[in-house]
């Protein structure tokens, strides 16, 4: 636990809050914790699907950037957004910021945009809304990202049927899988080379994820690295036209064709319990009979004091 004064600061740069009241049990639970609370979203200025117009979401992210009483910014959801403010982020901004950007799967476009534009680290990790502010918050989410944000090594494990024995260092970097595949050939996609790769994704049938695999494989991308490490695939519904074709014969023909080892078993993703992933931190991956561990530092902290 962070034990110094500690400034988060909430943004909508997707979607907007499904239940207001969670923005108000996230601030209070925080608060309990003696952590300042800046929130830049504001539930009346939401626009159609969005937790504010274009314009207001990215006046969210920069004011919290500036904000010299923040440490940490932390997205109120993902849904969809992040992809229509790219062009216009100033990456070099964020980064000089020194701020600890948080969130997953549609928050995985900013990860990619900032890694690719300055090499700066960010955070794949809770929201605020389904998290910080859930009714009923899910301890093991909650303690693995202070234990990240505290440094100055995060290690993560994990145990999937099949795993290669492996020992393995490079930069990790990842997240939503679709959003990944949404930004190849954009200057928001990382040339990463000796990456440990990991993803998730919800609702994705196991033919797409074959599919978008196959295309980072075409790609050229998984042949520079050094494993792929899945998190939870779920939400989809086999149809009798898979005829057997299920995740498990998905991974088993990945494994056969792609350039580099694929493990399972990361708590990551569209589900309650989950991990925090620094994006662009050291990674060393040790995989043996008895499961993986993952190892990661040289990443931004804030520690205790």
């Amino acid at each position: 636990m962070i034990t110094k004064q500690l400034g988060i600061a909430l943004v909508a740069p997707g979607g907007y809050a499904p239940e207001p009241d969670a923005i108000a049990r996230g601030i209070a639970r925080l608060e309990a914790q003696g952590i300042l609370v800046h929130n830049y979203y504001e539930h009346d200025k939401r626009h159609l699907r969005f937790g504010g117009t274009d314009e207001a979401r990215l006046a969210q992210l920069n004011a919290a950037a500036a904000d010299p009483a923040v440490q940490v910014v932390i997205a109120l959801r993902g849904q969809y957004g992040m992809t229509r403010l790219l062009p216009r982020i100033d990456f070099e901004r964020m980064a000089d910021s020194g701020k600890i950007f948080v969130g997953y799967s549609d928050i995985t476009a900013f990860h990619m945009g900032l890694y690719a534009k300055r090499a700066a680290i960010s955070y794949a990790g809770p929201m605020f809304a389904g998290d910080f502010g859930a009714a009923e918050p899910v301890d093991f989410t909650l303690d693995d990202f202070w234990r990240c944000l505290a440094g100055p090594v995060h290690t993560v494990n994990g145990q999937g049927a099949g795993n290669p024995l492996l020992d393995v260092t490079g930069t990790v970097w990842g997240g939503n899988l679709a959003m990944i595949m949404s930004l190849m050939g954009t200057p928001y996609f990382p040339r990463i080379d000796g990456g440990i790769l990991f993803l998730e994704d919800i609702a994705e049938h196991p033919y797409r994820v074959e599919r978008m695999l196959l295309q980072l494989m075409h790609a050229g991308v998984l042949a520079r690295q050094q494993a792929i490490v899945l998190g939870d695939f779920s939400g989809y519904r086999l149809s009798p036209a898979d005829n057997g074709y299920d995740f498990e014969q998905m991974l088993a023909h990945l494994r056969a064709e792609l350039p580099c080892p694929v493990l399972t078993g990361l708590e990551f993703g569209h589900i309650p319990r989950r991990v925090t992933m620094p994006f662009g931190a050291q990674g060393h991956l040790v995989s043996g009979t008895d499961g993986w561990r993952l190892s990661m530092s040289d990443y931004p902290t804030v520690r205790a004091g």
